[in-house]
């Protein structure tokens, strides 16, 4: 799991909760870190049902200031002063996201007692928000009727491979492969260096994430996803409601399929569905025509590369 990243999709539906079904929220596995991004109301059991640890969460990104994308957040911060949580909490959302927790927290008289950092997003353009020695998220400005970001998770360059085989072969003490793996030569006992490309293989390739939920065709993202992995979009109607699309400031899933196609991304995921529609096969045949490697998002389903 280390050397993947791993989606949980705990809700793809618009706003509107059927008994079947789950408005935006989901996880993202990446190097050994889960990140929660958007929290409409049943994220807390859908966390359970996907059996994923509250404790593990660290990092809350929020799109926008829509219902259906952060109403379950105070329930969640609430239940997490309920088991004891201490260590501190992220959450990187627009202006007003904090004022409105806040007061919810207080007037349900569930104040936490652990920190809580909010980190506000009010840039027009890509902005990068988070970073470790292993991950980097950065935003993505989309078009929708409220201020919106997609969110682009980006894993840093990885170690080299450890060819132990070789490493081995000249004696090299097991105290030196971190170094090795970081493209150190070694020099031995005797004073012959072996240099690094003949103790390493090539690193994994990194791996990438693109979250572009909700949003209208938006041509302007493309040099921001440009080849990310897998890119999960906006496909709240089909063709025939394209109208409705531009109205409210949503994709269809030829839209969707379109901007996978022009941003050479290795794998569109559609979401976002509207609970108009009875079933979301149409919504895969119609992207298919534009983008081959294609996938529905479903409540409940992981995708992992």
């Amino acid at each position: 799991m280390a050397d993947s990243m791993k989606l949980h999709i705990l809700g793809c539906y618009a706003a509107t909760p059927r008994s079947d079904t789950q408005p935006t929220a989901q996880v993202l596995e990446c190097r050994n870190q889960l990140f929660l991004i958007d929290c409409a109301e049943g994220t807390q059991v859908q966390l359970r049902r996907n059996k994923i640890k509250f404790s593990r969460i660290d990092h809350i990104f929020i799109s926008h200031l829509h219902g259906d994308h952060f109403f379950g957040l105070p329930g969640l911060l609430a239940t997490f002063r309920l088991l004891g949580r201490e260590k501190e909490i992220h959450i990187y959302g627009p202006e007003g996201l904090k004022e409105a927790i806040t007061i919810m927290l207080r007037l349900g008289e569930s104040e936490v007692g652990y920190p809580i950092h909010f980190h506000v997003l009010n840039k027009t353009g890509s902005d990068r928000i988070y970073e470790n020695e292993k991950v980097t998220v950065d935003t993505i400005p989309l078009s929708h009727r409220v201020y919106t970001n997609g969110f682009l998770f980006t894993e840093k360059p990885k170690d080299l491979g450890l060819n132990v085989e070789a490493a081995e072969k000249y004696g090299i003490d097991t105290s030196q492969y971190r170094n090795i793996k970081k493209g150190k030569d070694v020099v031995l006992d005797d004073g012959k260096r072996i240099p690094n490309s003949k103790l390493t293989f090539p690193p994994k390739k990194v791996k990438s994430y693109a979250f572009c939920c909700d949003t209208a065709y938006e041509p302007k993202i493309i040099p921001l996803i440009s080849g990310v992995d897998v890119m999960y979009h906006d496909a709240t109607f089909l063709e025939s409601e394209k109208h409705l699309a531009k109205k409210t400031g949503h994709s269809t899933a030829i839209e969707a399929a379109s901007i996978a196609k022009q941003s050479k991304v290795g794998q569109l995921i559609l979401g976002h569905f509207s609970t108009r529609y009875t079933s979301t096969e149409p919504f895969l045949i119609e992207a298919l025509t534009e983008f081959p490697n294609t996938a529905l998002a479903q409540d409940g389903k992981a995708f992992e590369w």
